[in-house]
């Protein structure tokens, strides 16, 4: 019995070829071929809008995502988060008006108050369960509802004293008042802005143009251009009819994602425009609003206890600094139409928002006035008669400002719903493209494979 010496097969072993180099020499030899030139021609095509097709429905899903959380999530937690502010704001302002009007509070006033603690503690739960994991939001609903219980026993304090007829009840009035200015709003308003920050960056999403996609949509057609000219130059024949269909599915993707995209996008930008950022403005009048008439309270409770540096009322110079914010005017009876109000009116693109802020802005004229004249009776002495045009039943400018209030609302229900029907119509434009660009590009990748096979069948 023989055997192969270990030196022959030491020899032979550099000259084996692999499997993979094998079949590397038969592709290069197919390609020197017609018939595989065509083959390899064929699956470039069928990948290329396979890939537009995928890219297609990725980036088009992604940008629905992000239509929908503009509408159904970050547009909503921000509007909560404005409401958190606000009911905090006026739960403080109708706890100091409460106090002015002596020993017991009214059955209206403990309800107002108690209505808006609740709101913002059930808010506050709403948006816990569906804020998407910000850590900035996270942390100022964590301060949030630490303090609203001290915030609260505090002006329970307040009012137990002051219905025992203490002055020490006033401190505490101050006291909360002073943790609501320095601790909560500032926390209900880093929520706010943690909110609309959010907001923005889902609308920075949403619209952002699919250049993936549109750039494999350009190649892919290029490329099956280029193919049907190779073939009518090859073949003398104008037409085939698989790569035309494949061209013509690849054309309707590419026109439908253009049309789409810049449909959703103007849709996105007017609720922006004429919906998001009038919203923003209109709250934050309606906070301005409510600091305002807090410091016209408290001007009353304080007596002039607390003074600034330069040993003016404290209050009555944050009142005057909200109406300038509210409306550009001095806080003693003179408006004009700027501030926050005068951009909202500038905002509003049809005549039932501009009415809203139109009514907004007379009656924080009527308040100033109405305010000036409660300042001038207390600068007399007349304490009771400013007491009197400020929480009484004549003219006071408690009623001005809850005009104020309930116009502000009518703009931000108006304004809600302008940005309600521009999303929805901005998002409904990408509605079934996702799903239809797939579909059109399994199509073009059959079109391009049969017709290419038509043409390999010209060579059996």
């Amino acid at each position: 019995m023989s055997s192969v010496p270990t030196s022959s097969v030491s020899a032979s072993a550099p000259g084996r070829r692999t499997a993979w180099a094998d079949g590397l020499d038969e592709l290069r030899a197919a390609a020197t071929t017609e018939p595989g030139r065509l083959r390899v021609i064929g699956a470039v095509l069928a990948l290329l809008v396979l890939v537009f097709g995928a890219a297609t429905a990725w980036q088009v899903a992604d940008r629905a995502a992000a239509a929908d959380d503009v509408v159904e999530r970050s547009q909503p937690l921000s509007a909560d988060a404005a409401s958190i502010y606000r009911s905090l704001a006026d739960a403080d302002t109708t706890a100091a008006g409460g106090f002015l009007s002596g020993g017991e509070e009214s059955r209206a006033t403990r309800q107002r108050y108690a209505a808006d603690i609740a709101t913002a503690s059930q808010l506050l739960v709403k948006a816990s369960a569906n804020t998407r994991g910000s850590d900035a939001a996270g942390r100022q609903m964590a301060k949030l509802n630490s303090l609203l219980p001290r915030y609260t026993g505090l002006v329970e304090t307040a009012r137990t004293n002051n219905r025992q007829g203490l002055p020490l009840g006033g401190a505490y009035l101050r006291y909360a008042n002073d943790q609501m200015r320095k601790e909560l709003l500032p926390a209900a308003r880093a929520l706010y802005d943690a909110e609309t920050e959010r907001l923005a960056a889902d609308y920075d999403s949403a619209k952002a143009w699919p250049w993936w996609a549109l750039a494999a949509g350009v190649l892919a057609i290029g490329v099956l251009g280029w193919a049907q000219r190779r073939h009518f130059r090859r073949t003398n024949r104008v037409f085939n009819q698989g790569l035309l269909a494949a061209t013509a599915a690849s054309v309707a993707v590419l026109l439908w994602l253009v049309v789409g995209h810049a449909v959703a996008r103007a849709g996105l930008s007017d609720s922006y425009d004429q919906g998001a950022r009038s919203l923003r403005v209109l709250n934050e009048a309606r906070i301005d609003a409510l600091q305002a008439r807090g410091d016209e309270n408290l001007t009353l409770v304080a007596r002039g206890a607390v003074l600034t540096s330069d040993q003016q009322d404290f209050y009555e110079v944050g009142f005057r600094s909200g109406m300038r914010d509210l409306a550009a005017g001095d806080g003693r009876g003179r408006a004009a139409e700027g501030g926050r109000l005068g951009e909202a009116l500038a905002l509003a693109d049809d005549e039932a928002g501009r009415e809203a802020v139109r009514d907004a802005l007379a009656q924080v004229r009527q308040w100033q006035e109405r305010h000036a004249e409660a300042r001038a009776a207390d600068d007399r002495g007349d304490y009771d008669q400013a007491l009197a045009k400020v929480i009484g039943s004549d003219r006071p400018t408690r009623e001005s400002f809850d005009r104020v209030d309930a116009a502000l609302q009518r703009a931000l229900v108006h304004e809600q719903e302008e940005f309600r029907s521009a999303a929805d119509g901005g998002r409904g434009a990408l509605g079934g493209l996702a799903v239809g660009a797939a579909v059109l590009a399994v199509v073009a990748a059959a079109g391009a494979v049969l017709g290419i096979g038509r043409r390999l069948s010209e060579y059996r």
